[in-house]
């Protein structure tokens, strides 16, 4: 080899002899050769990154990571994702740190020799076998697995120290709320105007998360939820809680909720439960106890008034106006705000023989399959829900008598509260 060296360096010997020099045999020269790479300052990079993966994750931005929490469970969920997320950091610093410098130490250009072993046989070798598994159970089971299983235990417990109770029932596209201790019942849709979706006005700042009706919520109660829905599967969902649980029909779930917080909170059905399941939005209103009870008490009121209109005598043009503004909230998703509809799965209202037939029997009794029964009691197997369990009489004739006055129908006839008040 230092005749090699020699030759090359004084820049003589034959052709013969250079061809014999075989670029192989240089690189493997200078690999034996070369000193171990290195990499200054690994050691102290990787340590410093360590000592700020927790500072990082204490100090970390809700805007990024998870919204402020505002219930015990919310803020249980953060504390317990951020732990785990520093755990499960240092686990792969530690691992990629040892993984780089054994690819490093041990390379083969280093004259590392591979082992011959096919499995643990020494006591070291049984060591770093059986220590690194004992301590990943221990991560497993001790670090995440108690902490884990005493928040799914508290996220479950909707039922010790609850305050009151409110029954949320999921339907397309609106929740239904219920408060059974107040008697309080009303639908809640979204409230985002049609010009803002369809891109003919300016997008609100609450675009898709605005409703004509709030949940209003006492802070500091424990509020014991229940949910169900009348057609497919809904998802109740505020981000803010750290709730969010399936309304499935035919069956009760529970979760529960204390807001710790006064504020507006919003959330959204987060299940894909047909084609308009982004415009099912949740907003939460979150009150001191005193301006909750005088909430109560202004909508018993509210509700007694709408129950008194069912035996008042309408006009035509009253019912029309009232509603128009039903249709817009209830109907206009599917059958669009001019009765055009999406058929087949949403028909038409204008001059539809259904719209256009009779109102009720000669008696004044219900037609099967009319428009008023239809409205009332929906149709099996499709979209079109039984409206008697979510609207008031009030509500019922207006929309009733409005699809058959409006859209480009034009019957001229009508029917008033008391008449659907005696129908149901």
């Amino acid at each position: 080899m230092r005749n090699r060296n020699a030759n090359l360096h004084g820049n003589s010997g034959s052709a013969s002899a250079r061809d014999d020099w075989k670029i192989d045999d240089l690189e493997e020269e200078a690999t034996l050769n070369a000193p171990p790479i290195t990499i200054p300052g690994v050691g102290r990079w990787l340590a410093g990154l360590l000592l700020l993966v927790p500072a990082f994750a204490a100090r970390a931005d809700y805007s990024w990571n998870f919204p402020t929490p505002v219930t015990p469970i919310a803020r249980d969920t953060l504390k317990i994702h951020n732990e785990f997320m520093i755990i499960i950091t240092v686990l792969f610093v530690v691992v990629f740190a040892i993984m780089v410098y054994s690819m490093i130490k041990h390379r083969k250009s280093a004259g590392a020799k591979p082992a011959e072993f096919t499995g643990p046989k020494s006591r070291l070798q049984w060591f770093w076998v059986l220590v690194p598994f004992a301590i990943l159970l221990f991560i497993d089971f001790v670090l995440m697995g108690i902490p884990a299983f005493h928040a799914v235990l508290d996220m479950e417990d909707t039922k010790t120290k609850a305050d009151m109770v409110l029954k949320v029932t999921g339907m397309q596209w609106k929740w239904q709320y219920e408060y059974p201790d107040s008697g309080i019942k009303f639908i809640s849709t979204m409230s985002t105007p049609r010009e803002q979706i369809n891109n003919q006005a300016a997008k609100g700042e609450n675009y898709l998360l605005e409703v004509d009706n709030e949940v209003v919520l006492p802070v500091g109660k424990k509020v014991r939820v229940l949910l169900t829905a009348t057609d497919v599967i809904h998802t109740w969902w505020v981000p803010q809680f750290g709730v969010k649980r399936d309304a499935i029909p035919g069956f009760l779930r529970e979760t529960w909720v204390k807001i710790e917080q006064p504020g507006v909170y919003r959330g959204q059905c987060a299940e894909l439960c047909g084609k308009d399941h982004g415009f099912m939005p949740v907003v939460v209103r979150a009150v001191p106890e005193p301006e909750y009870v005088a909430w109560v008490d202004k909508k018993k009121v509210e509700l007694a008034a709408a129950a008194a209109g069912a035996d008042k005598t309408w006009t035509k043009d009253e019912l029309v106006a009232k509603g128009k503004e039903v249709y817009e909230k209830q109907c206009a998703v599917c059958h669009q705000a001019n009765g055009q509809g999406l058929p087949p799965a949403f028909p038409a209202l204008t001059g539809s023989k259904m719209v256009n037939g009779p109102l009720l029997s000669a008696d004044g009794k219900l037609i099967p399959d009319s428009h008023v029964d239809r409205v009332l009691n929906g149709k099996a197997g499709t979209a079109m829900q039984a409206f008697k369990n979510t609207l008031g009489d009030v509500d019922l004739a207006a929309v009733i008598t409005y699809e058959r006055n409006a859209l480009g129908n034009a019957k001229g006839d009508m029917i008033q509260p008391g008449q659907v008040k005696s129908l149901r």
